[in-house]
């Protein structure tokens, strides 16, 4: 594996460099990282690489196995991976990141949240994925991007901290490779073209340009500067390794299992013939019987002593297939700590029915928020801003249940934090602060009325007496 301290000690040999990347990329894409990162995201694309690759085979005569081309072979690849990827990332970042200063996240650009999400996927894919800050936005850095650029991350060897990488991409063997090398310093854009030797497309240059403009010289770059460390940032998912380690064996055998259930039926929904007292028809024969009773819906036979015709028909044995697929189902929510909403679909059901419904999923997502918040506070860290994140959690509830609830509450608890509750139950949170402004208004403007009230009062009070105004 090529670490940061191999890469110091080329120097300035730039040949040496050039080799050096081309040997990252090649140990990458080799790698058991790169393998599983790319298969998740076939799963997450709704394609499943184990039953794509699945073939039938049959028996000949003296016992060769050859590919079956003759029954149904149908693969029906299941979108659970995607949902539970989904559900996961959902549920912590849906209503996006909140700083306790408003104008950090006008700071981290106005995508950020969805950059979050998207790197936070990327993440539960592949282990890890990589964030870059470049000036005043996000981007997201996957280890095996599927129609995207991939990053091979360069460690140090002697306490593991992210100190470089490689980023590349290629249209196809014949198409050029380009590739940049990030460093601490600044980042170099090297480019292969097919049959040269790769080259330096754009010299070192610092991550932040100063540019200036001007109608004699027009755009020029007036300076340059870095960050005090390297802006490309590791989120790792829970145990630093993909989701789709330890579940896809459940998840390729339920589609297994449905794509048998409609193998199954598609080759046993068929009518087959017997004739009895024809033993002198061929295959031509039965062809043409086949075809004339299919136009002509008429058979001719010869009688009792004669020939004669039956139909019969199979059904296909499912019961089993449909028990397995639904104990199958069960057991992919149960690896994966889903929330199954068919469990509290039907009926009424209480807040605490709710939560214990929740459980599993919001174990699982306090676990990973735990990486997410290391991640943001690095990033904040290397912009010098001084905060900590907070996420307001997606989820389904009984809405009135709870609502009556922080009613109930409201002698104890603050006006704000009562106002913020119940805009999160209604799915308002963004929303807070427009309406605690338009309650502050609402309650000056009742003061600044009871006040008028009082000075009419008083004013009454001089008429009665006789007084003067």
């Amino acid at each position: 594996m090529k670490t940061y301290q191999d890469l110091v000690t080329l120097g300035d040999n730039e040949a040496a460099r050039m080799d050096f990347i081309l040997a990252v990329i090649n140990e990458h894409s080799s790698s058991p990282l790169f393998r599983v990162a790319r298969d998740a995201e076939m799963y997450y694309r709704h394609l499943n690489p184990t039953i794509m690759k699945a073939q039938k085979f049959i028996y000949d005569a003296i016992g060769r196995s050859v590919p079956d081309i003759y029954s149904a072979n149908n693969k029906i690849p299941s979108r659970y991976y995607f949902y539970f990827v989904t559900q996961e990332v959902e549920h912590l970042l849906g209503n996006g990141v909140s700083f306790s200063d408003m104008a950090v996240k006008d700071r981290l650009g106005e995508k950020f949240d969805e950059k979050m999400s998207e790197l936070a996927v990327r993440a539960i894919n592949g282990g890890v994925a990589f964030g870059f800050w470049n000036v005043d936005h996000l981007e997201v850095f996957p280890v095996a991007g599927f129609d995207s650029p991939s990053f091979a991350p360069i460690y140090d060897e002697e306490n593991g901290a992210l100190m470089a990488g490689v980023r590349w991409w290629s249209l196809g063997a014949q198409k050029p490779l380009r590739c940049t090398l990030y460093e601490p310093d600044g980042f170099t854009e090297y480019i292969r073209r097919e049959g040269e030797d790769i080259t330096i497309l754009q010299e070192k240059r610092d991550y932040v340009m100063v540019v200036g403009r001007s109608e004699v010289s027009g755009v020029e770059i007036l300076n340059g500067y870095n960050y005090p460390t390297l802006p490309i940032i590791p989120l790792f998912n829970i145990n630093r390794q993909s989701e789709i380690v330890g579940g896809r064996e459940t998840i390729d055998a339920y589609d297994l299992m449905a794509s048998a259930l409609v193998n199954n039926i598609d080759d046993a929904n068929l009518i087959y013939w017997i004739i009895k007292n024809a033993g002198g028809m061929d295959d031509a024969d039965d062809a043409e019987f086949v075809r004339r009773l299919k136009t002509l819906h008429v058979a001719h036979v010869d009688g009792a002593a004669g020939t004669e015709i039956s139909s019969h028909s199979i059904e296909a044995p499912f019961e089993a297939n449909e028990t397995a697929l639904k104990r199958l189902r069960s057991q992919l929510f149960d690896d994966f700590m889903a929330l199954d909403v068919k469990e509290i679909a039907s009926g009424a059901v209480t807040a605490t029915q709710i939560e214990a419904a929740y459980e599993p999923l919001t174990s699982k997502v306090d676990m990973f928020e735990h990486c997410v918040s290391e991640f943001i506070l690095s990033l904040l860290s290397l912009l010098g801003i001084d905060d900590k994140p907070t996420y307001t959690r997606s989820k389904i509830a009984n809405k009135g249940e709870e609502i009556q609830n922080l009613v109930t509450a409201a002698d104890y608890l603050s006006a704000d934090y009562i106002t913020g509750k119940v805009l999160e139950v209604m799915g308002d949170i963004d929303k807070v602060e427009e309406v605690k402004v338009q309650r502050e208004t609402e309650e000056a403007r009742r003061y600044a009325s009871g006040q008028s009230d009082e000075g009419d009062d008083e004013n009454d009070d001089k008429f009665d007496n006789g007084g003067e105004v």
